[in-house]
């Protein structure tokens, strides 16, 4: 009898520890491909950014079209606070990630967490160095820096002297946007100074101020996005000088601003078609569908005329 109590005590003690071995229930790699409903966890670089709420307003309209819940979080252009998101993310439990990451590398450990849980992950308008991810959407950012070197190019002749304007050091648009252009301005233009402004209108500004100072005889200047380039443009009224300036994007203030013949120009994207179509992405992907690795959304070059 003594020998058989001691049996069950230890099978008890077994089945305990297995219990707790068990991950929660969020951990769980699950299958949705016959799940109803979805819920996505979108992390945005920053919102503070018109481009991004626009990617973002995207994201939420096909969302809702296709009867899925969007919970948002706002990195504010921190990559450490971004990487927090997302594991909050994974721990209410979403069914996939769509993230745009502040810094391309830094997000990469968020983004193996997600894979070793089965959560997929699809990037929006900059990629992840590592882990896995689905897909990336977004605009050729190599193409379009081209675009934006040989604009200048022909507005302004071989070898003029030129600027940029970089965005944040690590992200995989400043990196992409930076290589598209440099195949074009290397070769046809003479870019005399570099210095990233982190994607900032304000930063965009102080860095066009120290700019003219040190290079007062530029005659253009190509920001990495629309932000550093208004900002930019401020410090070049300020100054009374005649400099052209391209940004990247095609924000709403970017084009107001080139109706109104300011800015000189910049590569228009499509953030809401961005969004749209990751949102559409992450739906196929938990349905168990192929999807590409990359899905593209066109470029235009808008200018003043």
């Amino acid at each position: 009898m003594k020998k058989a109590i001691i049996t069950i005590a230890a099978l008890s003690l077994f089945l305990l520890s297995a219990c707790s071995l068990e991950p929660p229930q969020w951990a769980k790699p699950s299958n949705t491909k016959h799940k109803k409903e979805f819920t996505i966890g979108l992390s945005v670089s920053t919102l503070n950014n018109p481009f991004f709420v626009s990617l973002k307003e995207g994201v939420v309209k096909e969302a809702k079209k296709r009867g899925m819940k969007v919970i948002i979080v706002d990195a504010q252009n921190d990559s450490s606070k971004q990487s927090n998101d997302v594991e909050d993310l994974i721990q209410q439990g979403v069914d996939a990630l769509l993230i745009n990451p502040t810094d391309s590398s830094a997000i990469s450990t968020a983004v193996e967490s997600a894979n070793s849980l089965g959560i997929p992950v699809i990037a929006l308008d900059r990629s992840a160095e590592h882990g896995k991810v689905e897909t990336l959407v977004a605009s050729d950012n190599v193409k379009g820096g081209e675009m934006a070197a040989d604009y200048l190019a022909d507005q302004l002749g071989k070898g003029a002297k030129v600027a940029e304007l970089q965005g944040v050091p690590g992200a995989s648009a400043t990196r992409e946007r930076g290589t598209g252009f440099h195949h074009i301005a290397d070769k046809k233009l003479d870019v005399v100074t570099k210095q990233a402004a982190d994607f900032d209108r304000t930063k965009g500004l102080t860095v066009m101020e120290n700019l003219l100072q040190g290079h007062p005889d530029i005659k253009a200047v190509f920001a990495h996005n629309d932000e550093m380039a208004l900002g930019a443009l401020e410090a070049i009224n300020s100054s009374g000088k005649h400099i052209l300036v391209v940004g990247f994007d095609g924000n709403k203030d970017a084009i107001s601003s080139i109706k109104n013949g300011k800015l000189t120009a910049t590569v228009a994207q499509q953030p809401e078609l961005i969004g749209k179509l990751a949102a559409e992405a992450a739906e196929q992907v938990l349905k168990g569908e192929k999807v590409k690795r990359t899905i593209s959304a066109p470029l235009k070059l808008q200018t003043q005329k």
